[in-house]
């Protein structure tokens, strides 16, 4: 969709935080974290809905490898996560670790940490 903001980032048009990419599916920190490490997981094709995408399998795996990553990264088991979809019009997951210390919220640090423990 051409107004869509996540498929600019899909599209490399905007600049995003990538800490994931395969061919279908792109993980980014969200600009307006729940916490540190909070997470987009979208597929790189515009759906509107999670429910749309064909291939919603192999997408929760990817959003499963997040919250491991997320899991190791901040040493936190309670990973949350969260499907509504009104923010943006573009499928999407929230990933984030259940972390209330806000202060490791440097996006360039955490980003690099999560892509480690991907």
């Amino acid at each position: 969709m051409e107004n869509c903001i996540f498929c600019k980032i899909a599209n490399k048009e905007i600049p995003a935080e990538i800490i994931y990419e395969d061919n279908d599916f792109l993980a980014f920190l969200d600009i307006n974290p729940r916490g540190p490490g909070h997470t987009q997981v979208i597929p790189k094709k515009h759906y509107r809905w999670v429910w749309d995408v064909p291939n919603i399998g192999e997408y929760f795996e990817v959003v499963r490898k997040i919250a491991k990553a997320l899991q190791k990264t901040f040493n936190e088991e309670l990973i949350r996560e969260q499907v509504f979809g009104d923010e943006v019009e573009h499928a999407h997951v929230w990933v984030w670790p259940n972390i209330s210390n806000h202060k490791d919220n440097n996006f360039k640090e955490n980003a690099e940490k999560i892509r480690q423990n991907i």
